[in-house]
């Protein structure tokens, strides 16, 4: 392999070099031995920023170029190509061509721009414009040019080296003039791919980053946001210099940000309105306890208030007047905290707007002190003494406990000019989310016949609440054979119920089944496997190809449960052994007892870890190397 790296280098430098794309045959065949079974590699990108101060502010332009080499004839897919772009990030110039194969030069003349959704809440009113590259075959070249200002230079996006697709070279040049303090982090599980150089001329400072011969990374559906592995550089205008030569800090640290963040609520929800009060009254008349109050205002709002994803300009920072999302009944994130905060002190409870970012963000307020550290904004109230996170987007969130996608995160609450807290979200322990799924069994003639029951705790309630709410009647049914299926593909639902909804951090399912040609019948002896579901079989991280962290949505405790009635006339003659083995992620314990002439069978699952890091792989491993075998064990009963 590396005999190949050795010889592509200088080669692809050369082709860059001269502009001779396409590469010949040859040379072609050389990067497909490289990166076998590739459909595509970046050649060649590069990303430049100038920064500099401009009329007394920081001013920021960048100019992005990228080839893209095709390989293959599989590129109906790999030819689309899109870019990002808002008002905030405004494009001077674009342009976009394919180099043929035959050295022919085919410009792209059909480019489509439409509104963008983004999963940072806290955005702007991003477009998407797309286009697809022409005349692709193998050997062909698709080239990129892309010119913008940032009009927001505390927007500045990370820089990320690694693809989904081979990079054989890729570099980020910021220029800054002697007016500008830049700093930047280097993050990343392999941060050693990243080389620096750092020149200093007279009136300005360059720092390349950049890399060579990166493997496209594979995706993994449970993996996380990619800032939590793919290595990237962050980078940022700390300090700039005003026309009266002082230097300034712009955001070189938390207090910072803080002064950034608070710019966007400082003219926000200054009075209640009529109706405001009127509806805060009713909710409260009734209680003096400040914590009753509390929760009945949040659950009012999580009832009656809809959740919109909308971003504008800076809309996508500053939160609507409360009394306005009163009116209206729907808002984002940032109208429901508004809401929050202003109904809440209206009922003279402490409560604070509060920006943090959910678990795709990997960053933190003191390692990073800029706008990418939070994509979220929420309530945090103190009515007795004790922060209660309150997430408004939430319909099913329980109070008292917190929304699963900002666990162990970090807070910025907004306690007045200048004034702000960080503090840590809870984990939820394991033992509030339990599932437990009982299951009656006894054989009837060549067939199981069974009663479920699935009591779901946690997270577990709060996810069906959501789901259930949101089914059509039709597809109920469907839903809960997803819930009860286990065996075999001949499992058939006889009969289901859902007990009551009321509670949203609890519910009961109970279930009926039939299971034919599971049991198996030799001579006088039935032989079977009580293993009727056998959680996370397959489940086996890629290790050590996979790089990628593996993401739990919350630490939980699964507990299953079978009573196998013995028929009449038999007795067991054969148990498997009691077995059990745990980590610091993640374990179980299993066992098999016999009682009033039933086989108790009992497997339970402690997940107690949200991420499994690239260190801790085998560490997971281990508990499934020791389980899996135990999904084999059957039950043999004797003819008495």
């Amino acid at each position: 392999m590396k005999q190949h790296k050795n010889k592509l280098i200088p080669l692809i430098a050369l082709l860059l070099c001269f502009g001779l794309f396409p590469a010949m045959a040859q040379d072609i065949e050389a990067i497909r031995k490289t990166y076998p079974g590739e459909n595509a590699v970046v050649l060649h990108k590069m990303m430049h920023y100038l920064i500099k101060v401009k009329d007394g502010q920081p001013y920021v332009e960048s100019h992005e170029t990228e080839k893209l080499l095709y390989l293959n004839t599989n590129m109906s897919y790999m030819g689309r190509y899109s870019f990002y772009h808002s008002n905030f990030h405004e494009v001077r110039d674009y342009a976009a061509y394919t180099q043929t194969a035959a050295n022919k030069k085919v410009k792209v003349t059909d480019f489509k721009t439409s509104n963008s959704s983004s999963r940072s809440v806290f955005y702007d009113d991003a477009k998407e414009t797309k286009f697809d590259f022409p005349s692709l075959s193998p050997g062909a070249v698709g080239n990129f040019e892309l010119s913008v200002v940032h009009n927001k230079p505390y927007l500045l996006t990370p820089y990320y080296f690694a693809r989904y697709i081979p990079v054989i070279k890729t570099e980020l040049k910021v220029t800054v003039t002697k007016d500008i303090n830049l700093k930047y982090l280097i993050k990343g599980y392999d941060t050693s791919v990243i080389k620096l150089k750092i020149e200093k001329k007279r009136n300005e400072t360059v720092y390349t980053f950049y890399a060579h011969d990166l493997k496209g990374e594979r995706i993994y559906s449970d993996a996380p946001d990619e800032s939590w592995y793919l290595p990237h550089v962050i980078f940022y205008i700390s300090q700039y210099r005003t026309e009266r030569g002082e230097m300034r800090n712009y955001l070189s640290d938390v207090d910072d940000l803080y002064k950034l963040n608070s710019s966007f609520i400082s003219d926000v929800n200054k009075v209640p309105g009529t109706d405001m009060q009127k509806v805060v009254d009713s909710l409260t008349a009734t209680t003096s306890d400040p914590v009753e109050k509390t929760k009945r205002i949040y659950q009012w709002v999580q009832k009656h208030i809809k959740y919109i994803a909308f971003e504008d300009g800076m809309g996508g920072f500053i939160p609507r007047d409360a009394n306005m999302v009163l009116q209206r009944r729907y808002g984002d994130c940032k109208d429901m905290a508004s809401l929050l905060t202003m109904m809440l002190n209206t009922a003279k409870i402490p409560a604070y707007y509060t920006w943090i970012g959910t678990r795709d963000i990997s960053y933190t307020y003191s390692e990073t002190p800029l706008p990418i550290v939070d994509n979220h904004m929420i309530c945090t109230a103190n009515p007795a003494g004790k922060m209660i996170f309150l997430d408004g987007t939430d319909p099913t969130c329980v109070f008292g406990s917190v929304s699963s996608h900002i666990q162990d995160k970090e807070a910025m609450v907004a306690m007045g000019e200048g004034h702000y807290q960080i503090l840590k979200v809870p984990i939820q322990p394991l033992t509030d989310n339990v599932k437990t799924d009982s299951c009656y069994l006894e054989i009837d003639k060549t067939s199981l016949k069974g009663r479920v029951r699935q009591d779901l705790k946690g997270y577990y309630a709060t996810e069906f609440h959501y789901s259930n709410s949101r089914l059509l009647e039709r597809d109920i049914l469907e839903h809960m054979k997803g819930m009860f299926s286990r065996g075999s593909n001949k499992f058939v639902l006889s009969d289901y119920s859902i007990g009551d909804l009321s509670d949203m951090n609890s519910v009961r399912l109970n279930g009926k089944f039939i299971l034919d040609d599971y049991a198996k019948k030799s001579g006088d002896e039935w032989f079977i496997n009580l293993n009727l579901l056998r959680p996370f079989l397959g489940e086996e991280i890629d290790f050590p190809k996979r790089k990628s962290p593996v993401e739990k949505d919350f630490l939980f405790r699964n507990k299953y449960v079978v009573m196998f009635k013995i028929p009449d006339g038999y007795t067991a003659s054969y148990v498997p052994e009691n077995k059990s083995f745990k980590n610091n992620l993640w374990g179980f314990d299993l066992s098999y007892k016999i009682e009033n002439n039933k086989i108790i069978y009992t497997l339970q699952f402690d997940n107690a870890t949200l991420m499994v890091k690239q260190n801790e792989f085998e560490q997971w491993n281990k508990v499934l190397e020791k389980l899996t075998p135990l999904y084999k064990e059957i039950v043999i009963l004797s003819k008495k």
